[in-house]
């Protein structure tokens, strides 16, 4: 069952954190500093043992029930998990163009030309711009709802996909996003969810993790941490409070490798890369033990 948690538990949490980058790593360096000053809300956190999965793709009961669940905010929580809602706080969600364009098309990223910059990993997505104090206001007017949205739902959390826009929109043409401007929008993103009721899980970003626990994200959770070197950054900082994704189609060693790195996180699952249900022909699904 989810512990609610209490000011004592986080900062044994992060003073007693071991293993974690390398020696002049931003997450080594800045871990003590931003433990002092997190701002620690009462919301409960994920638990770190059990059954884990991220249904993104299709909701659907898992075999030995589920302890812990990413589902999309339209999705109903799952009966007796931790139920995190998947909110994309920094980019625009397939099929809701509508929401943007017109009246809020000023609230999205244009390059040099002045098009709209969409993600060329997900062409149906386009790019939130976050740099100045008014967009910000009006981004959160628009995905506001959605984060309250899962609170009344019934959701324990939520986790802000996406956050880092900033590593990614800053070639030329592509348009410029600042990271003070990004971490300035998840912390409005932060006192929503806190003011919700929610924990909020930092999704992705290994450089900015004693950045981001400084600003209040209560966990994390990191796709591909393994396939990239980056598990420590995160649980170097969160601990155990580390949700992680690994996919099929970028493994980049056995499933059981990546299980044994002492770096992982405690629930560290294997998924395809749509996140499809078990009814497709493409569903894969592993846990560490």
């Amino acid at each position: 069952m989810p512990q609610l948690i209490v000011t004592a538990l986080v900062a044994l949490m992060l003073t007693a954190c071991q293993g974690g980058p390398s020696a002049g790593s931003e997450a080594e360096h800045g871990a003590d500093q931003d433990a002092a000053s997190v701002d620690v809300a009462d919301v409960t956190l994920p638990p770190v043992s059990g059954q884990l999965d991220c249904q993104l793709g299709a909701a659907y009961e898992l075999a030995g029930g589920l302890d812990v669940v990413v589902r999309d905010a339209t999705a109903a929580p799952a009966a007796g998990a931790y139920n995190i809602c998947y909110v994309n706080g920094f980019q625009t969600q397939p099929g809701e163009a509508d929401l943007w364009l017109g009246d809020n098309e000023d609230l999205l990223l244009h390059d040099a030309a002045g098009n709209l910059v969409i993600d060329p990993e997900w062409p149906d997505e386009y790019v939130a711009d976050p740099s100045t104090q008014a967009k910000r206001d009006r981004i959160l007017d628009v995905l506001g709802p959605v984060v309250t949205g899962c609170a009344g739902a019934g959701f324990d959390a939520v986790e802000i996909d996406n956050l880092d826009t900033w590593t990614r929109f800053t070639a030329p043409g592509t348009g410029l996003i600042e990271q003070d401007d990004a971490l300035a929008l998840a912390s409005a993103y932060i006192d929503l969810a806190h003011a919700s009721g929610l924990a909020i899980g930092q999704k992705n970003a290994a450089e900015v993790t004693s950045t981001a626990r400084g600003l209040g994200f209560d966990f994390a959770v990191t796709e591909e941490c393994a396939a990239y070197g980056e598990c420590a950054a995160y649980t170097g900082v969160y601990g155990e409070h580390v949700l992680q994704i690994e996919y099929t189609d970028n493994l980049p060693e056995s499933f059981d490798v990546v299980c044994a790195d002492p770096d992982r996180a405690p629930l560290t699952i294997l998924r395809d890369r749509d996140l499809v249900g078990p009814d497709d022909a493409e569903h894969a699904y592993e846990q560490c033990a």
